[in-house]
């Protein structure tokens, strides 16, 4: 398997979208693509811990629901969030009731504060944690047997140390490969070089 599929419109992709719509768009215009916006990143890394032990897509199904019940995943707002809002949460059926995700959230939202006050945004900090090397391949089978990095390990080891939760080392790398500090679009799939000359002329934080 080389985790390569053609769509009907005969563009070559990498397997993980199937024939979605949704999942295809996420794929071709977001996923992989450079993040420098502080509200995009908190978003990013608060649904990737909503994600933890469901598809994404069941997420991606949902997102512009957790978009609505989180203020747009304005942190200075979501810092400010009470039991109250744990409560009103916990009844919205639109997005995933999990308790634990739910406080999470708020919980992370503050510490994002405090990030953003150290490092004058978020972006300043995440970044930093952008590999200096990758594997020589992106192919499938490398891909398949990363779930987690040396990178990936020590941000979620610091962001832990910081009082996040819901960020351990997997959720971490999901998170970069979603907001594009790493670029694991397949070798052969049409977005690759569209994803990689966007990462060669971003200026980093």
């Amino acid at each position: 398997m080389d985790g390569l599929i053609t769509g009907v419109d005969k563009k070559v992709r990498c397997w993980w979208p199937g024939k979605d719509a949704q999942y295809l768009d996420y794929h071709d215009h977001e996923w992989g693509r450079p993040v420098i916006d502080d509200r995009t990143l908190f978003e990013k890394i608060c649904l990737e811990g909503f994600q933890s032990g469901l598809s994404w897509l069941t997420i991606l199904r949902k997102r512009d629901n957790f978009r609505a019940a989180f203020d747009q995943f304005k942190f200075e707002t979501v810092a400010r969030y009470g039991d109250a809002d744990v409560e009103r949460l916990l009844q919205n059926a639109d997005i995933v009731r999990h308790r634990r995700k739910i406080e999470s959230t708020i919980n992370n939202a503050q510490r994002a504060c405090d990030l953003g006050d150290e490092f004058g945004s978020l972006a300043a900090y995440f970044w930093q944690y952008e590999p200096k090397e990758r594997p020589p391949k992106c192919d499938y089978a490398t891909l398949s047997e990363i779930s987690k990095t040396p990178e990936s390990t020590a941000l979620s080891k610091d962001l832990k140390k910081r009082g996040w939760s819901f960020v351990g080392p997997t959720t971490a790398y999901a998170f970069m490969q979603s907001m594009g500090m790493v670029n694991d679009h397949l070798e052969g799939c049409c977005m690759r070089a569209i994803v990689e000359k966007q990462r060669n002329l971003l200026e980093r934080p």
